[in-house]
């Protein structure tokens, strides 16, 4: 088993990420990346979720979520795990592609390399919690028992 390291979009593995240009519906409505959506379900059912579903690219919808004063939802902290897994397993199951190409990572580590994000990813010292790799590792093992008909 081996490791396998995503970040940058245009880099190798970088479809695993977020920023990667792989539109999906949440709910009826198209959004152009799993970090638009993402970003949006902190003010989810407001006008600046619709601007933030409109914005030219997953950074600016990053940056924009985090200007001062951005009114976030008081429970986010309780639910952005629930909602990254939500919006990771939409983009893998509505792109067959993306969906065959994470289920060839086989059994490996998946890991956000980070290098600000100690969350989501590894962060500056290697250490961070990476929870987005651990999600994308659910998901793919939750589309294989899918797949396979197993409970």
């Amino acid at each position: 088993m081996k490791v396998i390291y995503f970040y940058e979009p245009d880099e190798p593995n970088g479809f695993l990420g977020n920023f990667y240009p792989s539109p999906i519906n949440m709910k009826g409505v198209i959004w152009p990346t799993s970090e638009h959506y993402y970003q949006a379900q902190k003010v989810s059912g407001t006008e600046l979720a619709e601007k933030i579903r409109t914005m030219p690219s997953p950074g600016e919808a990053f940056d924009y979520s985090r200007t001062e004063g951005f009114p976030q939802r008081a429970d986010w902290y309780e639910v952005r795990d629930d909602v990254m897994r939500e919006v990771v397993y939409a983009k893998f199951t509505q792109h067959p592609d993306l969906k065959k190409m994470l289920l060839d990572t086989g059994d490996d580590t998946l890991v956000e390399q980070s290098p600000i994000d100690s969350y989501w990813g590894i962060g500056a010292d290697g250490k961070g919690r990476n929870t987005l790799g651990k999600i994308l590792m659910e998901v793919r093992d939750r589309i294989r028992k899918e797949e396979s008909g197993v409970d």
